[in-house]
């Protein structure tokens, strides 16, 4: 017999969800058996399969050993990079500076060296992560940034702080501001600039329209132009929305796009800097503006961070951009 005291990871999930991820070589059909013959209880008692778990709860399993053993594990983030640029961390999130060129997430040509492996790796080898003892939870990140994009990137220990950021993200009570350099000066010093935008999936191309019209999403973005310099202005720009490319389109809708940006600028007008392949965009600043209760959070209320280290905007001011004129 084991008996298994559910964590706060584990709770709100159902009690056959817990067994099998707990005792993954344990078949359905015999944990279904065991239920009914109270081979396993919740509590001491026989356990309805679709109860929901409470921190707290014990689970007493009077099952085979050979079902307890354990295999080698071999766990695919001990594969990724070491590097982590941390801002910020506490014991419920992290606060990362993704720098451009890492993936946030695995996709079909990388699986391993993500920033989520980066940082499964390193709590799970600061002893804040254990695979075998989270049934249910796994560290993760709140928010993603394009591959070729640097910025702040939040990520959650545990499930409550992961529900918390998922929360505060749809209510836009976190704020993400961001710098940028752009080919040309907007029209205004700062403005909102308001617009509707419609994607090609295909493509992966957005197209900003001055109006509505079917399909399309309404975009609203706040720019501030904080330099101009040989043709290029430093800018920085808060979402009101978040849209596909939404900095990337608008400001190209209103002819500056982003330095380095292909798909919405163009190779000629890049040329004149160097061709920089990836966009000059940092998320660059993440605010805490919570307006409604933050639970175990509630402590981060009115604060803000920033990333330090933005390549361009160096370059920008000590005039080392490539092929500077």
């Amino acid at each position: 017999m084991k008996e298994f005291t559910v964590g706060k990871n584990d709770a709100g999930q159902r009690l056959d969800k817990f067994i099998t991820k707990t005792l993954p070589s344990l078949p359905k059909a015999l944990m279904y058996k065991y239920l009914r013959l109270k081979r396993i209880k919740l509590n001491g008692k026989k356990a309805d399969i679709a109860v929901r778990l409470k921190e707290g709860d014990i689970i007493d399993m009077y099952i085979n050993d050979e079902f307890f053993a354990e295999k080698e594990e071999k766990y695919s983030f001990l594969g990724a990079g070491k590097n982590l640029d941390i801002i910020y961390e506490d014991e419920n999130i992290m606060l990362l500076d993704k720098k451009a060129g890492l993936l946030s997430h695995p996709d079909e040509g990388e699986y391993v060296d993500t920033l989520i492996g980066r940082v499964q790796r390193y709590l799970y080898e600061k002893g804040e992560y254990d695979p075998k003892s989270e049934a249910s939870f796994t560290p993760a990140l709140a928010n993603r940034i394009d591959r070729n994009t640097g910025g702040i990137v939040m990520a959650a220990k545990n499930a409550e702080s992961l529900r918390i950021l998922n929360e505060k993200i749809k209510l836009r009570e976190i704020r993400k501001l961001y710098l940028c350099l752009v080919i040309g000066c907007p029209p205004k010093k700062s403005d909102t600039l308001q617009g509707y935008m419609i994607k090609d999936e295909k493509k992966n191309k957005v197209t900003v329209l001055p109006s509505p019209a079917p399909g399309a999403k309404e975009m609203k973005t706040q720019y501030t132009v904080l330099d101009t310099r040989n043709g290029i202005s430093l800018v920085r720009v808060e979402l009101l929305t978040g849209r596909t490319h939404q900095i990337r389109a608008h400001m190209a809708a209103v002819g500056c796009p982003l330095l380095g940006d292909g798909k919405y600028g163009t190779n000629a007008q890049n040329k004149k800097y160097g061709g920089y392949k990836k966009q000059c965009l940092y998320s660059y600043k993440t605010v805490f503006d919570f307006r409604t209760d933050a639970g175990i959070l509630n402590y981060l209320k009115g604060q803000g961070f920033e990333a330090d280290d933005i390549w361009f905007r160096d370059a920008f001011y000590d005039g080392t951009l490539i092929g500077e004129q």
